[in-house]
């Protein structure tokens, strides 16, 4: 599986170390009144979909970047690749 770098164009998936959903981006409030029911199901809840999802990948042996990876889990198919600090901070300012 090819993954499109946005800095660095097409890489090997081998490179790449994959983490899991990229909702793991938005960490809970730890001083919210019920910050240990949101980190319970933030470390433990994950959803496991067939079709189109979004991934976080750290490329290990490459430039170290994470990224944020859509990909059909049936057909692996890749139909888009952001970097993580990119979605970070959109998602930060839309809030």
């Amino acid at each position: 599986m090819i993954i499109n770098h946005p800095l660095l164009g097409p890489r090997d998936s081998q490179e790449f170390t994959y983490l899991g959903d990229a909702s793991l981006i938005d960490r809970p409030d730890w001083q919210a009144e019920n910050a240990v029911d949101q980190f319970h199901d933030y470390l433990y809840l994950r959803d496991n979909p067939a079709g189109s999802h979004r991934e976080l990948w750290f490329h290990e042996t490459g430039d170290r970047s994470w990224l944020v990876v859509t990909r059909d889990t049936t057909t692996h198919e890749i139909t888009a690749v952001e970097l993580a600090r990119d979605v970070a901070r959109a998602r930060g300012r839309s809030k």
